[in-house]
């Protein structure tokens, strides 16, 4: 995380972001667009979002992001990680003041885990941005578990700071409603959500399904139950997590 946020007192970036509507663009180009990259399938890439990275003279976002759109684009390409993010980010903002068009790119769709990323953005180029929802890997795996979003929960961990507001929500509402859990890598991941909803009194033979790498050739799905998945944490002799950062949790209802 950058250095100007400190996400244990404030302010969240991702409450700075969704603190108002998006303004009225009047049919003009936002200059900076936050893009939803989709699961990093190019096939699940949507037009909108092609273009507005085809088009932009600058694209920043993480690495392993940004790596998956670089062959749509002659933008000058900004990755960086955490350590360096607010750096990248006030080159990124340099940029645009110029007049360059900028595109800031996301996994998934930026309404499920990304907003802490866009509020950042925002920040940095003291300019709200408009947000290209993209596909995200929680739809597929919808898709995949026969979960209606209608009849779901959906909690995203994928975020810095306190985590306790979701994982009560999880708690309050497994078996009643399907769960859709975005894992935080590495400290909650599947089987460490399983692991607390056991604690806290979730049925052990519920279904539980880990969806991992969805849409890519090497995606695996691994069907279980609450108590099973659970056990991975509970017997584990290593902090390693047998599941990919790249993993989606669906506990289904009874």
């Amino acid at each position: 995380m950058s250095d100007e946020y400190d996400l244990d007192t404030g302010p969240d970036p991702a409450a700075v972001a969704a603190s108002e509507p998006e303004p009225d663009a009047d049919g003009r180009r936002s200059a900076v667009d936050a893009v939803g990259i989709g699961p990093g399938n190019p096939e699940y890439l949507t037009p909108r979002a092609e273009r507005s990275i085809r088009e932009a003279d600058v694209v920043v976002g993480f690495e392993t992001v940004v790596e998956f759109v670089a062959g749509q684009t002659d933008a000058d390409l900004l990755t960086c990680g955490y350590r360096d993010e607010a750096e990248t980010l006030a080159t990124f903002a340099d940029r645009v003041a110029d007049g360059e068009r900028g595109t800031a790119v996301l996994m998934g769709d930026p309404n499920h885990s990304g907003y802490q990323f866009v509020g950042k953005v925002e920040a940095a180029v003291g300019a709200p941005v408009r947000v290209i929802p993209g596909i995200s890997s929680l739809q597929v795996a919808a898709s995949r578990a026969r979960t209606p979003m209608e009849d779901a929960c959906f909690v995203t961990l994928h975020k810095s700071g306190d985590v306790t507001a979701g994982l009560q929500r999880l708690r309050r509402n497994v078996g009643q409603r399907h769960l859709l859990v975005l894992p935080r890598p590495y400290d909650w991941m599947p089987e460490d959500v399983a692991a607390d909803l056991l604690e806290t009194g979730a049925s052990a033979s519920l279904d539980a399904l880990v969806l991992e790498r969805l849409t890519h050739i090497d995606e695996v799905v691994t069907r279980t139950t609450l108590g099973a998945l659970g056990a991975r944490a509970t017997d584990s002799a290593s902090e390693e997590s047998p599941f990919s950062d790249l993993s989606v949790l669906a506990v289904r209802s009874d």
